[in-house]
């Protein structure tokens, strides 16, 4: 199956690529990486309007959906754009109360859910609240939360219901401890808290958590595709500049079936995010399933692609000067956020039913 986007998502689509390509410029993506300060870039994602495309007008945003969402993680993935800030940010807006996310989507400080980026999304009992509503805990790498001024805190109270609660950074109380990925476009923190009073939302926790985290699958996926697809964009590329024996080194059989491999790769995991995240918003039967088949797919055939991209690039691609490891370094941390392959597929085969054996 080939999905096929309507002719408003391919003009998006295009105007979004087109603006980053001015100014996600590689010679600034590597500034913005080596300094780990991407204000630059989200000053300008914010104040064009690109923040916000895909989420509710009745929060903010300019309409659209998940679709919408996973095409911009997509583009910012080709180019490998400064991303923590904006993925926590429209996670974390569906479960704040309207007027805050408005301002959160307007620029007015960026919001994340306490959540560890490297399991899927859930309640845990690593955040505790008392009878007052006070949290105390810390949840480790928490994904855009050293961008973040607000967060949404899932806690378990001291009669063992779970809820979300709303904490500012700056309350007393929090700590934020930044962290640094390996890929220098994300970045995430250690948040504690010590006795900080938190605004408990009128929202059911576990329903909402398990929504959020089929977008953080579908989302981080369409992430890993558009690394994909610039890798194998890259890899073609040299293919048809470097030469070896008087002729394009494109022109060996091996590199060929190397290409066609990305490139199946590639037009397979667009139709998987896609459809996914039209299932999510569509909250289809078997959206999860299908969140957990892009999440378990996508992620592990852009590093294989990665792999496969490196060996064509020889060893140019090993060099910090190459663009390459960019969107290698994005490609390996996309398989890891939010739990990796092998945690999704256990999830796979715990919904999918079991067939009786042949008689």
């Amino acid at each position: 199956m080939r999905w096929e986007l309507s002719e408003e998502q391919e003009m998006f689509t295009e105007a979004l690529d087109g603006w980053l390509e001015r100014f996600a410029a590689p010679a600034k993506v590597r500034k913005w990486g080596e300094s780990g300060d991407p204000a630059e870039f989200e000053q300008k994602f914010v104040e064009e309007g690109w923040f916000s495309a895909g989420l509710a007008e009745d929060i903010g945003g300019q309409g659209g959906g998940l679709l919408e969402l996973a095409l911009t993680a997509e583009a910012l993935a080709r180019y490998a754009a400064p991303s923590s800030a904006w993925t926590a940010s429209v996670l974390a807006a569906p479960l704040l109360p309207a007027d805050v996310a408005a301002d959160v989507l307007a620029g007015g400080g960026f919001a994340a859910v306490a959540v560890d980026a490297t399991r899927p999304f859930g309640v845990a009992d690593s955040v505790r609240a008392d009878e007052s509503g006070a949290l105390t805990g810390r949840v480790a790498t928490v994904l855009g939360a050293e961008r973040a001024k607000l967060l949404v805190v899932p806690a378990t109270g001291a009669d063992g219901t779970a809820a979300l609660y709303l904490a500012r950074v700056d309350d007393p109380g929090v700590t934020v401890e930044p962290r640094r990925f390996l890929d220098p476009s994300r970045a995430a923190a250690d948040v504690r808290f010590d006795g900080v009073t938190g605004q408990r939302l009128d929202i059911e926790a576990a329903t909402a958590l398990d929504d959020a985290g089929l977008r953080a699958a579908v989302l981080v996926s369409a992430d890993s595709l558009g690394a994909m697809d610039r890798m194998l964009r890259l890899a073609v590329d040299y293919s048809k500049q470097r030469q070896q024996f008087g002729v394009p080194i494109g022109s060996f059989q091996a590199v060929k079936h190397a290409a066609a491999g990305i490139l199946v790769s590639v037009e397979a995991g667009r139709s998987i995010a896609y459809f996914a995240a039209a299932s999510v918003d569509l909250g289809l039967d078997d959206c999860a399933l299908h969140a957990a088949v892009a999440k378990a797919q996508v992620p592990r055939n852009a590093v294989q692609a990665a792999d496969s991209a490196l060996v064509m690039h020889g060893a140019i691609g090993y060099t910090w000067e190459h663009d390459l490891h960019l969107y290698y370094k994005r490609a390996k941390l996309d398989e890891k956020l939010f739990g990796g392959p092998g945690v999704w597929n256990e999830r796979l085969a715990g919904d999918l039913p079991l067939l009786p054996a042949a008689g």
